[in-house]
């Protein structure tokens, strides 16, 4: 069965996150989180979705390196897009990412207060991501970028756990048509599986939202339909994962999500993140 190489220090795998950074992503999310623009949603789920990575591979000698990380963003460039000393690297250890956020800063949460009520405390939240919204849509340059990222590191590891690649986005690719280039990344392999490749789209649209399909239907634009249809079928382990999390899943899951809101997208990044076999 694919998909169950160890993950470990000598046999790592690795996360690439594409992020739409066009000027779009300035509109608000869709429905009841409306008043909350795409791009500083996208980026607090990156940001929290990197620290639960850092948190899971922390043992009590220190980080341990079972990834390597990249984000890249797309909009009025395509590149690396992380911040402070990590700008302008490509793929980054985990160890690297816990010693270095960009800044910490202090965010208010609400937390229950034991007595039926919710009180604001302040908690520390490293930023390694920035909200940026200017520009086009050049997926198909964000695919070729990560498509040579990902060739160069399987020639090093070629028995790693796949690489997972997660698009997020918010429409039309504005550099043509991003299926060869996403069928070049899902052809490219380790000796235990394809690289993975899911999609998230995120919208201002108040249609319904619709996480981890099997199929088009419901699907309300084109361009969900096709980043549907650019999306790697969910492995085994993670079906399971989607089902105890209350998903309906079949063996024709993909990994998408349609008009997906904040909460929609860290739930599917935690999803597609979670290893089957961490050592």
């Amino acid at each position: 069965m694919p998909y169950t190489a160890e993950i470990s220090r000598t046999s790592p795998s690795c996360f690439i996150f594409l992020i739409d950074q066009s000027g779009s992503m300035q509109d608000p999310f869709g429905g009841s989180e409306s008043a909350r623009k795409k791009a500083d949603g996208v980026a607090d789920a990156i940001n929290k979705l990197l620290q639960n990575l850092v948190i899971k591979c922390a043992k009590e000698e220190g980080v341990r390196d079972y990834y390597h990380v990249g984000v890249i963003g797309y909009g009025y460039h395509v590149g690396p897009a992380f911040a402070g000393l990590l700008t302008g690297r490509e793929l980054v250890p985990i160890s690297d990412i816990a010693n270095q956020p960009a800044r910490i800063e202090e965010r208010i949460k609400k937390i229950d207060d034991g007595a039926g009520g919710l009180v604001d405390q302040t908690i520390k939240f490293p930023i390694w991501f920035d909200a940026i919204a200017n520009g086009g849509t050049p997926m198909c340059a964000a695919l070729t970028r990560a498509q040579t990222t990902l060739s160069n590191w399987l020639a090093q590891h070629p028995d790693c756990f796949p690489p997972i690649v997660i698009n997020i986005t918010d429409g039309e690719s504005t550099d043509g048509d991003p299926t060869g280039a996403a069928t070049v990344i899902k052809n490219l392999s380790s000796s235990d599986g394809n690289v993975l490749l899911f999609n998230a789209h995120v919208s201002s649209s108040p249609a319904n939202p619709v996480e981890f399909p099997d199929n088009e239907s419901g699907l309300a634009d084109q361009y969900a339909q096709l980043l549907f249809r650019l999306s790697s079928t969910l492995p085994d382990y993670m079906r399971t994962i989607a089902r105890q999390e209350g998903f309906a899943v079949s063996e024709e899951t993909r990994g998408f999500v349609f008009n997906a809101g904040i909460v929609s997208v860290i739930r599917f990044l935690d999803i597609g993140t979670r290893p089957s076999n961490l050592r």
